[in-house]
């Protein structure tokens, strides 16, 4: 086996999953409940919080635990998007073996 040509290829698949890394952190999903009565949780691929949306019908003090409950489920729905899109890209350049810091 061709230690060069084996060394190429790994450094040409770390391109390929920097490449991917780095549109990935770019991206943005979000998480909605409660339809447009409800809130909608936008993250990025780094799974930082870049906008949130409430109904003003929520913000009303009897709404509170409705409110939190609500956040929580946009929250982890934008959060399990961006985990299985970071899955999905990441294994099709891998082919599902697991690399060290990805």
């Amino acid at each position: 086996m061709d230690m060069q040509k084996l060394m190429q290829q790994a450094q040409a698949m770390q391109k390929k999953l920097n490449k991917i890394e780095e549109e990935l952190d770019a991206t943005e999903y979000t998480g909605t409940t409660g339809g447009s009565e409800g809130v909608s949780v936008t993250i990025n691929g780094k799974n930082e919080v870049v906008k949130i949306d409430i109904n003003d019908e929520l913000l009303a003090k009897e709404n509170k635990e409705e409110l939190q409950d609500m956040l929580l489920i946009a929250i982890n729905n934008a959060v399990d998007q961006a985990a299985s899109d970071r899955e999905e890209k990441m294994n099709a350049v891998t082919q599902g073996v697991k690399m060290p810091g990805f």
